[in-house]
């Protein structure tokens, strides 16, 4: 490249469409199959990119993790890897179709038909709009609306990833709704059919009763709520008096099947295996011991009913205990009371809850004990952690349903054993995030419930045939012929049947629910990676060299994708976890939707430059939380500082033409080259390890050495075409140029692409990582040239004197060695200091002892 392709005033602005264009003209980042065969899997780096959610907006903390990625990615790729680096989108789930509800106005309702040309009564002006006003529409409507509204989101997405400089090949893109994902979701579903590993039960289910969907154990969240216990009279089947408990429930005391307290409670022991009576609804119920109950919690004995929470469906199993479920999928008392409330005053009281919410129902039946005096003094208000959905607004209750699941191995030692054997197998950066893994395989309490009550999904792809009185036979579950997939059951008919056979006697009904939108991100390896569709590309990439994601979703994604690897084709989906941590606000809470203080990436990009927040991303290391500060983003600034001074450097070190034959012969050159020498292997020890922070932290300290110090050091010899040092300077200083824009380049892409292509053909990503060059030098000269030259400015400034005055004498003490490494470049610091004569003395430490300005003296 000539001199004439630099700017007069190298700028980062307007780089990121420059450079993105270039690189998508000239393919920069493409997965190079052919390339790929010829090296092998040892010669690929692929990476199982996280598919973020097309719904709403990107924020600041999308920017920060994506980065982690990009930055190792990029190095590996100057490492001479063939990259496989694609990027997902994930459609379906619950938060798409909120946003599509809220966005344009509607609510699906399956029961209406299709509509043609359908318009939606709003376009993202809604805010004020009530639930109860949403407009109803078919779910074909309602699906068309998802798929058009998260294509322009990923549009969006992809616009952003773009200016974030991501080196992602964007001809590897998938969506988790498209035909061929549907595909691969439903053949692993029927492969885990087939093997036994996926069943469906009729269980207690936690329930969404604003979604109207089931909850697995892996998307709870505990919040803290406000709640009172009241105490409530049983009354001893005997006539012996009454017992007490105290519970936050009353309301669902139509539902309880037995009172338990500890086995070793000595207040209660006598009770075990007697019976009382429930209040308002004169029900006999068993008292019975169990080890949860907990002795010093309210009265020490409790209620059991079908279902308060989760303790009450351990009881419920492990105590063999009748289900008098009263709580309907509404969240709403069901109008039919269990067949055990029968006298007059029972179903009255009944009758007073019945259709109720629990809020309703609750009060309600507190007036009924008041009234019958079941009820002793007043409610005690305390606040615990409650369930949630960690999308819902209301607590989850607990209803019986029919679901779908997938063995875990919370009921199966061998494969939890497997799965934990699996995560040891990995190398996890940091490593304590492995703990959180096993942890969470330990903890589980229940096998993977994957079928949603939803719409916007894939569709689980069975059928069940009907008996003679139209009712499902759940033990003759039809599964389609493999060659059919995709298929959809609510529309395709399975085999060996006609479409005037659905909903009849004898023919057969469709499963209506969808899989958890996790069932099918847990395939991330496959959908990218082509298990199934293209063989070549699978034993090509598979299994992945890296997962990288976010450590609150070890118990979701991570787990799960192991899970459906390990039953699939026994093994880990990847070789390395990276997980980061999370962006905090200033006052170190996490940020997110529900708190309000999550920042969108766009005007801190456009304001500082992608450079200086890549900068900021890449200074945290993996598995540590980064405040964020938009007002004053401190770490952004000095990312951009940094990224200005690489152009400006540059086009200062390329004024220096570099004579043909020119080598390095000056021991300050020898010693800069050798003390970046290892500057180059601390960088790609840090990286090859993970730890893009290090990586960093080395390179850019010595980039500021190199500036402050050497270049100042250098310049006079340099700009002297008579001094025979000259071709030495101009030579380490190319050499250095070159090494230290290749050491950035994973950080700041597109101000290293910028000066790489001031004198290089190519892209610089596609350049070679630098290697130690093994140039003979003492590092030590540099060092201690540079402290010498500290000290002279130093001397300057106390004496109120311009860095540009002339010296007449400087005197400097210094140990024997550091006076050796000053007289090899004695010149260099003479040139730089306007000093004309030098003198050395032994001393302690390095210090100036005595400077003489041209007009006064110190």
């Amino acid at each position: 490249m000539s001199d004439a392709h630099i700017p007069d005033k190298p700028a980062l602005e307007g780089l990121e469409p420059k450079w993105d264009e270039r690189w998508s003209e000239q393919g920069t980042y493409l997965f190079d199959r052919a390339r790929a065969a010829e090296v092998g899997r040892e010669g690929v780096y692929s990476v199982d990119t996280p598919p973020p959610t097309a719904s709403g907006s990107l924020h600041i903390g999308h920017v920060f993790s994506y980065t982690h990625t990009d930055v190792k990615v990029r190095f590996e790729r100057m490492r001479g890897k063939t990259v496989f680096y694609p990027m997902g989108w994930d459609d379906n789930g619950l938060p798409t179709e909120r946003r599509v509800q809220n966005y344009y106005g509607v609510r699906c309702d399956p029961s209406l038909p299709y509509e043609a040309g359908f318009t939606p009564p709003f376009q993202g002006t809604t805010k004020n709009l009530k639930p109860a006003d949403q407009v109803p529409i078919s779910r074909r409507n309602f699906i068309e609306l998802c798929e058009s509204l998260t294509e322009e989101d990923e549009k969006h997405f992809e616009a952003l990833f773009r200016q974030l400089g991501l080196s992602v090949d964007w001809t590897q893109t998938y969506r988790t709704i498209s035909d061929e994902t549907i595909r691969t979701s439903q053949l692993a579903f029927l492969r885990n059919i087939e093997r036994g590993e996926a069943f469906q039960d009729l269980a207690p289910t936690l329930w969404d009763i604003d979604f109207r969907t089931a909850v697995a154990q892996a998307e709870l969240e505990d919040r803290d709520q406000p709640a009172s216990y009241h105490r409530i009279a049983f009354h001893k089947s005997d006539g012996s008096g009454d017992i007490h408990i105290e519970t936050t429930r009353p309301e669902l005391l139509a539902a309880c099947v037995a009172l338990v307290a500890h086995p070793d409670d000595e207040r209660y022991q006598p009770l075990f295996g007697s019976t009382v009576r429930t209040p308002l609804f004169d029900v006999e119920v068993p008292v019975l011991a169990h080890p949860l109950a907990q002795q010093d919690k309210g009265s020490g004995i409790a209620m059991i009913c079908t279902f308060g929470d989760v303790t009450d469906v351990v009881w419920w199993r492990e105590l063999q205990l009748p289900n008098r479920t009263i709580l309907g999928k509404d969240g709403r008392v069901m109008a039919e009371a269990p067949d055990v409330i029968v006298t007059d005053a029972a179903k009255a009281a009944y009758a007073e809850i019945a259709g109720k919410t629990v809020f309703s129902a609750k009060k309600a039946v507190v007036e009924l004990l008041r009234a019958s005096g079941e009820m002793e003094g007043d409610p005690k208000p305390f606040t615990h952690p409650v369930k949630f959905y960690e999308k819902g607004d209301r607590p989850l209750e607990i209803v019986s349903t029919r679901q779908w699941y997938i063995r875990n191995g919370a009921r199966d030692e061998e494969l939890r054993d497997t799965l934990i054997s699996l995560g040891a197998g990995m190398d996890w950066h940091p490593d304590f995030m492995r703990v959180r893994y096993e942890n969470w395989v330990g903890g589980l309490t229940g096998d993977w419930l994957v079928s949603r009550q939803r719409f916007f999904g894939v569709p689980i792809p069975v059928w069940y045939a009907l008996d003679e009185n139209g009712e499902r036979d759940y033990d003759r579950v039809i599964t389609p012929d493999l060659a059919a997939l995709p298929i959809d059951p609510t529309t395709d008919v399975p085999p060996g049947y006609t479409e005037e056979q659905r909903g009849v006697p004898g023919g057969f009904d469709a499963e209506k629910d969808i899989f958890d939108t996790w069932a099918t991100s847990s395939l991330t390896p496959q959908l990218a990676g082509g298990w199934e569709r293209d063989p070549e590309l699978w034993n090509t990439v598979a299994p992945f060299d890296l997962r990288p994601q976010g450590q609150d979703i070890i118990r979701t994604w991570l787990f799960s994708t192991m899970l459906r690897s390990a039953l699939e084709d026994g093994r880990a989906p990847w070789t390395d976890a990276a997980i980061s941590g999370f962006i905090v606000d200033p006052d170190r809470k996490k940020m997110s939707k529900s708190k309000g203080n999550v920042v969108t990436p766009a005007d801190i990009l456009a304001q500082h430059g992608t450079d200086a927040v890549r900068y900021w991303s890449a200074s945290s290391r993996l598995g540590a939380d980064a405040a964020f500060d938009p007002q004053n983003p401190t770490q952004v600034k000095i990312g951009r500082r940094l990224a200005i001074k690489v152009l400006n450097a540059a086009k200062f070190v390329l004024s220096f033409p570099v004579p043909e034959g020119a080598e390095v012969t000056h021991a300050l050159d020898a010693s800069m080259l050798a003390t970046l020498d290892r500057v180059v292997a601390d960088a790609t020890k840090a990286f090859e390890a993970y730890d893009h922070a290090r990586a960093l932290e080395v390179t850019e300290s010595f980039f500021w050495t190199f500036c402050d110090d050497y270049l100042e050091l250098v310049k006079e010899r340099a700009y002297d075409r008579t001094d025979v040092g000259q071709a030495s300077a101009a030579l380490a200083l190319r050499i250095a140029l070159s090494t230290q824009l290749r050491l950035l380049a994973p950080v700041l892409a597109f101000a290293a692409e910028e000066a790489w292509s001031w004198f290089n053909e190519g892209s610089i990503h596609a350049a070679a990582w630098p290697e130690p060059l093994g140039i003979e030098g003492d590092p030590a000269v540099l060092a201690t040239v540079g402290e010498a030259l500290i000290g002279i400015r130093r001397a300057k400034t106390e004496a109120k004197a311009s860095q540009k005055t002339p010296v007449a004498h400087a005197a400097i003490e210094a140990p024997a060695a550091a006076i050796e490494a000053l007289r090899l470049a004695e010149g260099d610091l003479k040139a730089v200091g306007r000093i004309a004569d030098i003198a050395f003395a032994p001393g302690d430490a390095l210090r100036v002892a005595e400077i003489e300005l041209a007009t006064q003296e110190v």
